[in-house]
């Protein structure tokens, strides 16, 4: 009897390094997969579309309703270069100068946190608002990022109720002032108008009118992002 209790002993012993390889080998399985389907969720290529227009055409207004409507992240390229301003960066410097006087920053720095924003991101679907503002800005972007856009939305509204709006809207930027605000439309003209008509030749651009209140706006827009 003792004997027979030994061997058993000894064969559930022998059994053990197998049983525990078994066990071992379903947790290194579903570890791997675990692993193989992140990276795969990590790998899809983004979705991206771009919203462009001129200062205080409503952009960023509309820009949130989409994305809550439609389930995109929102990225405003003007918020990514305030934050870098309050976040004393290496770059704030630089990005608040180029701001206040109604400048473009330069795209190797605008590129790259724009690239930082889109691998950071829990979600693969945005919207950028407020790029490419120039053709260098859609070089770079090409360049770096090198995703092309579903869709490409320009807001179009009149200099005097775009003026009218930006001195209106009491947000304490330091570019909402009437010199500065001219300052980027003619910036605008000059540097996003070849932008958009690229986009345009693409057949990618969306021409919205943009005077009219938020929800007249918004229903214009719904149908692109509908389908």
């Amino acid at each position: 009897m003792l004997r027979r209790a030994s061997s058993l002993s000894v064969f559930f012993s022998a059994a053990k390094p197998s049983l525990l390889n078994q066990v071992a080998y379903g947790l290194s399985f579903l570890e791997a997969f675990s692993t193989t389907v992140l990276k795969s969720e990590k790998a899809r290529t983004p979705t991206i579309n771009f919203v462009l227009g001129g200062p205080g055409v409503g952009k960023g207004t509309q820009c949130a309703r989409i994305a809550e409507t439609y389930g995109f992240t929102h990225l405003s390229v003007g918020d990514l270069l305030r934050k870098e301003i309050s976040s004393n960066t290496e770059y704030g410097e630089m990005i608040l100068e180029t701001i206040a006087k109604g400048k473009i920053v330069s795209s190797e720095v605008t590129v790259k946190l724009l690239k930082d924003a889109i691998e950071s991101a829990e979600t693969c679907r945005f919207l950028i608002d407020g790029f490419p503002r120039s053709e260098e800005n859609r070089v770079a972007y090409e360049e770096i990022i090198g995703i092309e856009p579903e869709v490409v939305v320009f807001f179009d509204c009149d200099e005097v109720e775009m003026v009218n709006r930006v001195l209106h809207r009491n947000q304490g930027r330091i570019d909402d002032n009437i010199d500065t605000t001219k300052e980027r439309l003619k910036v605008f003209e000059a540097y996003s108008l070849p932008v958009i008509k690229y986009y345009s030749d693409k057949g990618k651009l969306y021409k919205i009118n943009a005077i009219g209140t938020e929800d007249e706006i918004f229903e214009r827009v719904r149908p692109i992002f509908a389908t």
